[in-house]
């Protein structure tokens, strides 16, 4: 029941993820809110990869982001991000279909190249809730001010946005 319910919120959001990734024109690519901030492709191409770390943080108790290596192509044309983004929810899709409900109690953690975690170690469940899911919520808020602070419209998540007409 775990999983089953997990996937229900993974469908759900990936479809918000994806209105809201199709919403970024090229234009607005290199915008940077501030010297800190990334810029709105940097932060669209971070969006499309936390999909990518599924299958570690479903199928292994120990990730190491050390030997992680992705790959995220040509982010100069928001569509390859879309596309990116595709690849990476089928993967962890897949990834999240074959994971059990037993696993989710399962102790993991994240290292740096050594057997300290960067952060407390914690059951499985909390790192899929907290790292992957809360973590892409996150994000995509701050892609919304990005979005906004640049002229631009955004999707309707979570119901009407001030660009729907009442």
């Amino acid at each position: 029941m775990i999983v089953k319910s997990l996937l229900g919120e993974f469908f759900h959001e990936a479809e918000n993820t994806r209105k809201l990734l199709k919403m970024i024109p090229d234009s607005a690519l290199g915008f940077k809110p501030s010297e800190k901030s990334w810029t709105t492709g940097q932060l669209a191409t971070h969006i499309a990869e936390v999909y990518n770390w599924y299958q570690p943080a479903l199928h292994q108790n120990v990730f190491d982001m050390s030997t992680y290596k992705y790959d995220k192509g040509d982010i100069s044309v928001a569509a390859n991000i879309v596309a990116k983004f595709e690849e990476n929810v089928q993967n962890a899709q897949v990834a999240l279909e074959t994971a059990t409900d037993e696993s989710m109690f399962e102790n993991w953690k994240m290292v740096m190249g050594g057997t300290e975690p960067i952060f407390p170690e914690m059951q499985r469940i909390q790192a899929v809730r907290g790292f992957l899911f809360n973590h892409l919520y996150h994000h995509r808020g701050e892609m919304i001010v990005y979005l906004r602070s640049t002229g631009n419209k955004v999707p309707n998540i979570y119901g009407p946005t001030a660009d729907d007409k009442p």
